[in-house]
């Protein structure tokens, strides 16, 4: 079961009070910067994180019609429910914005610019409460390490299939279920990648399922030509 901050408390709450019931994840922006498309993808994530929980799960936004489209390039699903749905209600806000009843997830700010294509790696590698500049963020290393996960994934998946072990699925659950800890689960796939008992195989099944949550597009390249 999901257990998130409410910002309201400062404590740890269960996200919804039955795995089963339907959820809105409500994301409030208002204007179109990074700091509101860092509010959509959060929102996104923990949409994606619900489901994967057994979670159903409506997304409500209304974010300006530029915002909109760099959400669309990042592969932040679109919204589809809107604020006068029934079932308990989650709340994506940037710290001071206005008082909404509910659980408050919020998510700190971003300053300066960075490549649309790394925006969402880097993002999901800082927690969400700690704000990101991309003048000082790693943006090489970010690159580097969605170019070589790609690359793995699409060598990995031509080898002989394996279940995720079931001590990593275990490690990426206790991670995203832990206040929606998104760079844990990161450091969960490059022990991975690194792990001698871990057939290539399972690699690859484990970053693919993990990239139901990140939605970092890691099997993009499979099939490609080399």
């Amino acid at each position: 079961m999901l257990r998130i901050t409410d910002a309201r408390t400062g404590e740890p709450i269960d996200a919804v009070p039955a795995r089963r019931s339907l959820t809105r994840v409500e994301a409030h922006v208002e204007r179109d910067d990074l700091s509101a498309l860092r509010v959509l993808l959060v929102a996104d994530v923990l949409a994606r994180t619900l489901e994967l929980g057994g979670t159903p799960v409506v997304t409500v936004a209304d974010p300006p019609a530029e915002l909109r489209a760099r959400a669309d390039a990042l592969g932040i699903r679109r919204a589809e429910g809107d604020r006068s749905g029934a079932g308990p209600a989650l709340h994506v806000l940037a710290p001071g914005a206005t008082a909404v009843e509910g659980i408050r997830v919020e998510v700190a700010p971003v300053h300066g610019t960075a490549d649309p294509a790394l925006l969402r790696m880097v993002l999901l590698a800082a927690p969400r409460r700690q704000p990101v500049d991309f003048a000082t963020a790693d943006l090489d290393g970010a690159r580097e390490t969605l170019a070589r996960w790609r690359k793995s994934v699409a060598t990995w998946a031509t080898r002989p299939s394996k279940p995720v072990p079931e001590r990593v699925r275990q490690e990426l659950r206790a991670a995203w279920e832990d206040d929606l800890d998104v760079p844990a689960v990161l450091e969960v796939l490059r022990r991975v990648e690194h792990a001698d008992d871990v057939p290539d195989g399972a690699r690859f099944e484990t970053y693919a399922y993990a990239d139901r949550l990140l939605g970092l597009e890691l099997t993009r390249d499979i099939g490609a030509q080399r």
